[in-house]
């Protein structure tokens, strides 16, 4: 492809996103931060009503940070794009689950794909080091953060390498199928506003998902899907 139409595609698809997603993508309030923690909530439960398609118990039970993304818009014209507001909770000293953390999600993709869609994107951090990336200002998929596909079923198989290799394990849900995808190149950054309109005062994603911020009490839905899911996983190995 010659790489001025391309960079010409690529500016399309991400304007043609940015269109659509505008109004969800401007300033946010809390009612907005709690509509997104309510979806993350309805896509964890809706991973744990379908055991045989969803996420390996081995990769629930081990995760250090589960990040969620409801409704992300992906679409493109010959080079995709994604983007996407999330949120996002980490394992704190003692077993438990640190409030909730919001970030965003930009990138595109190159592939042969027409259209757009939504998309619930969630993502396991398995390592430490894939877990301290949620509190950089900036990082992105693939390069400062090793991230791939991950497995899909009840259990993961021996074969794979993703324990060893892999910092951030990635899946979507489109039209109710739940997959392994890759999100390479993507960036992902705290979301300052959203934290702040849903704490009501300025916080860091590191105080937050370090355990130092206190969860809300609109937050228990989604830390109790992330503890019944973990909870789940370890009653049935």
């Amino acid at each position: 492809m010659n790489p001025s139409f391309r960079k010409f595609a690529l500016g399309i698809a991400l304007l043609g996103v940015a269109g659509l997603a505008a109004l969800s993508w401007g300033e946010q309030n809390k009612t907005d931060t709690e509509l997104r923690l309510e979806s993350a909530t309805t896509v964890l439960n809706s991973i744990m009503n379908a055991p045989e398609k969803g996420i390996p118990e081995e990769v629930m039970s081990g995760a250090k940070c589960v990040a969620v993304v409801p409704h992300m818009l992906k679409g493109g014209f010959i080079v995709g794009a994604r983007r996407g507001r999330g949120v996002a909770t980490c394992r704190v000293p003692g077993g438990g689950w640190s409030a909730p953390a919001f970030f965003t999600i930009t990138g595109g993709d190159w592939g042969a794909q027409i259209g757009v869609e939504g998309i619930d994107l969630v993502m396991m951090f398995m390592t430490e080091q894939g877990a301290r990336h949620l509190l950089d200002a900036k990082f992105q998929l693939g390069a400062e953060a090793s991230a791939a596909a991950g497995p899909i079923g009840r259990h993961a198989s021996a074969g794979t390498d993703w324990k060893v290799n892999t910092q951030i394990l990635t899946y979507s849900r489109a039209k109710g199928a739940f997959a392994g995808v890759t999100v390479g190149g993507s960036y992902v950054q705290p979301d300052q506003d959203s934290n702040r309109v849903y704490y009501g005062r300025a916080v860091t994603a590191e105080s937050v998902l370090s355990g130092k911020v206190k969860a809300p009490c609109s937050a228990e839905g989604f830390l109790a899907a992330v503890r019944g899911a973990k909870v789940q996983a370890k009653d049935k190995s």
